[in-house]
């Protein structure tokens, strides 16, 4: 069974990655987890209170399969966990790392962009002491996989979702119509 785990912190934009954790455990069998700092709950930004499964304090990187980064405020001020040698071993390791939004920003601040490619809310977001990352910045608005690396704008959940699984080898017509399924909403109206 794939393990994945969410860091969560308070106010976490809640719907960027639900979609990609629902879509993992009740359709792919995934073990999907939820750490926040020392596994204290925490409310999402649309009032989800969350009591998490482990403290990313405790994050073991063995056996896991896809960590990702839920973003929220907290990326963008001074009360945003150190992850960066976190993030830095789960590469090495060749684990699948994602961030969204906000999330970006703790990629890039532990030197995981700097030679994939990626992008995020915008290029300035990601002005982050010590990124190195911007020639490889995509302006675009969906999500950008390279390297086992996914990065996303907060307003791509979606392609979030989607290319976290390719990368995790899921690709199969039932994702296809599941990816129809949300691409349908922005269709043209006859």
């Amino acid at each position: 069974m794939p393990r994945a785990i969410t860091l969560i912190c308070e106010n976490f934009a809640d719907w960027e990655t639900a979609l990609i954790n629902a879509t993992a455990r009740a359709y792919y069998g995934f073990d999907c987890q939820y750490a926040s700092p020392k596994g204290t709950p925490v409310t999402s930004m649309g009032g989800l209170r969350v009591t998490p499964d482990l403290a990313l304090e405790d994050i073991r990187l063995d056996e896991l399969d896809l960590l990702m980064i839920c973003g929220g405020p907290v990326w963008q001020s001074a009360q945003a966990p150190e992850i960066s040698e976190l993030l830095r071993a789960a590469q090495a390791r060749q684990i699948v790392l994602a961030g969204i939004c906000d999330g970006t920003r703790a990629l890039a601040r532990a030197g995981v962009l700097d030679l994939v490619r990626h992008t995020s809310n915008s290029a300035d977001n990601l002005l982050a002491e010590g990124y190195a990352g911007a020639a490889h910045y995509q302006d675009v608005p969906h999500a950008v996989a390279d390297q086992r690396v996914i990065t996303a704008p907060g307003s791509a959940p979606v392609s979030f979702m989607a290319q976290i699984l390719g990368a995790l080898g899921i690709s199969d017509d039932n994702l296809s119509a599941y990816l129809a399924l949300h691409a349908a909403e922005h269709r043209p109206k006859a």
